[in-house]
């Protein structure tokens, strides 16, 4: 399983509207694809918001948001588990 972690910092008046983009349009792109397992959003006191989302292989990225939304261009990283 690959874990992408995507996080991108609002601007403070467009917080509420990411956070609607995310949820309402980037999303639901992902829950068709065979490969999507789940994701899970998250959101700060700083305006970041965090997108998890578990794959079975082959993450895909989520959209471009508008940048009017964003103080800069969102970041991602992959993750796979630790064998211990």
């Amino acid at each position: 399983m690959i874990v992408r972690m995507w996080e991108a910092k609002a601007e403070p008046y467009g917080f509420a509207d990411l956070i609607t983009w995310v949820c309402d349009t980037a999303l639901p792109e992902f829950e068709h694809d065979p490969m999507h397992v789940a994701s899970e959003v998250f959101s700060s006191t700083d305006h970041r918001l965090v997108v998890i989302s578990k794959w079975r292989n082959n993450p895909r990225d989520l959209p471009e948001p508008p940048m009017r939304l964003v103080a800069r261009p969102p970041h991602s990283w992959d993750f796979t588990e630790v064998d211990r």
